[in-house]
């Protein structure tokens, strides 16, 4: 696994918001919720929705498509449509810069 650096910083994340970014040809949302940031593959198995447009709450992000929620921490399927999870990555913040290993 490689640890790489968002081409943003993390204070263009909102607070309980998201932004996508494409690392190592995934697409990847990260996310500040509570001062924390998680990744997670931003397209729901559902149908394809982009999660980095959901909404979170309660440390979970539903799927603007379709409501499918998923945990920000471990990315498991809380709520169906969606039938499975996505991938989870680990994120860190180191300054202002986000590092995602992939």
């Amino acid at each position: 696994m490689a640890k790489i650096k968002c081409p943003f910083k993390a204070s263009e994340i909102p607070e309980g918001g998201a932004k996508c970014v494409e690392l190592e040809g995934k697409k990847i949302a990260i996310f500040c919720y509570k001062g924390a940031y998680y990744a997670l593959d931003d397209t729901c198995p559902h149908e394809g929705g982009p999660l980095s447009e959901g909404f979170l709450e309660e440390g979970e992000v539903e799927c603007p498509w379709h409501g499918a929620r998923f945990s920000l921490k471990t990315g498991e399927v809380l709520c169906g449509p969606a039938t499975r999870g996505v991938r989870a990555y680990h994120c860190q913040k180191i300054g202002e810069d986000l590092e995602v290993e992939i």
